[in-house]
This record gives structure tokens, sequence and C-alpha cells, in this order.
């Protein structure tokens, strides 16, 4: 599948199938290889940015907010070519979006408060200092906002 066809696809779907849509593509993008609690942590992330409504009104605005996620600088001919890695995102996409449809309090947290992360081995932001909340497999976690 290419990149660009599940983000055209997102903006003619419903919008809860087009947010599962581009959470997997952005969860697929930044944690593949990642376990699934790894994948999960990740997008509890998206989603607290959700909650938090300064990256955008539903999760395909805060996915593909510019150089927030690798959705956003990845090139749209970008081609996923791992039906397994992309079945694995698309059914944490999902779980992540039915924990988010429960009131606050009945929530599982697989990494509480956090609404940043990096896979430091390719980036060194400048809001990752201290220490992370958590590190699950190759991504540190972090409360910046």
């Amino acid at each position: 599948m290419k990149l660009a066809w599940l983000l055209w696809l997102a903006t003619v779907l419903p919008q809860h199938d087009a947010d599962r849509t581009c959470l997997a593509s952005m969860v697929y993008l930044e944690a593949r290889s990642e376990t699934q609690l790894g994948q999960a942590a990740v997008a509890e992330v998206a989603m607290r940015r959700l909650d938090d409504g300064r990256w955008g009104d539903n999760i395909c605005e805060v996915v593909t907010a510019r150089l927030q996620f690798a959705i956003s600088t990845t090139n749209k001919n970008y081609m996923l070519r791992n039906p397994v890695a992309w079945n694995k995102a698309w059914q944490v996409a999902d779980h992540a979006l039915q924990m988010w449809d429960l009131p606050a309090d009945k929530r599982h947290f697989v990494v509480p408060d956090a609404d940043h992360f990096v896979a430091e081995e390719h980036a060194s932001p400048t809001w990752g200092k201290g220490t992370p909340l958590a590190v699950i497999g190759a991504h540190s976690f972090y409360r910046v906002n």
C-alpha cells in the first residue's frame, strides 16, 4: 500500500475509520518493529495529544501535524510493504481507539502522562532532556507539555 493512498482514503472514510487508518499508519511508520506494548505506547501518545487539543481535532490531524510524527515527514510515495506489521498496527490502533472511548478513569495506560516519544537511535530532539517516563524497545517516552 502506498502512504498517499492511505491518507487519501482517510479523507473519504467516516471519522472513526479514518482515525483508525491514520493511527495505524503512524504506528506502522514509527514502531512496526516494536512489540505490541511498544506500539500501544506510541499510539497512546497520539491519543493523549488528541485529548490535549493543540495538535488537532481528530487523530488524522494529530498524527499528520507538521513535523510531529513520521507520517508527516515520510515521502507520500512510500510503500507499506509488510502486511504482517500492517495488521499488527491496525489491531493496535483499534485497541487504542476502543480504550479512548472509555471514561478516563477506566483506561489502562502503558505510558501514563507521556505526550512525546523518540527513537533516540534516529533523532535527538531538544525537548528530550532528563529522564524519560519510560523506555520501551527503541522508544523513550517523555512528558513535555
